[in-house]
């Protein structure tokens, strides 16, 4: 599989990357992604039958909890700890001018 990336190739994976290469750093990145390709060459000789495809890992089950309110309103509280406050709420300095 190594032997099918050709030089066009490399240069349009650099162009894509917007990456400028030197000859010696085109001929690095060729040897490289032959390399990459004789290691899926390599995975797909492994034997697989009766092994069930997964997306993950781990088992994934549903990882997100009840969407329900545990603290309520404690406006009081929270705003304790405001430096300013102003109608209920937390008083920041502007970001944007006015005109």
């Amino acid at each position: 599989m190594a032997n099918m990336i050709s030089n066009e190739t490399i240069e349009y994976v650099g162009i894509l990357a917007k990456l400028e290469l030197s000859d010696e750093e085109k001929e690095e990145a060729k040897r490289d992604m032959g390399r990459m390709l004789d290691y899926i060459d390599k995975l797909n000789e492994l034997d697989t039958e009766g092994v069930e495809p997964m997306s993950h890992v781990f088992s994934m089950n549903n990882v997100f909890r009840e969407d329900a309110v545990v603290n309520g309103d404690d406006r009081e509280n929270i705003l304790a700890n405001a430096p300013e406050q102003k109608d209920g709420a937390f008083k920041v300095p502007g970001t944007m001018e006015q005109g």
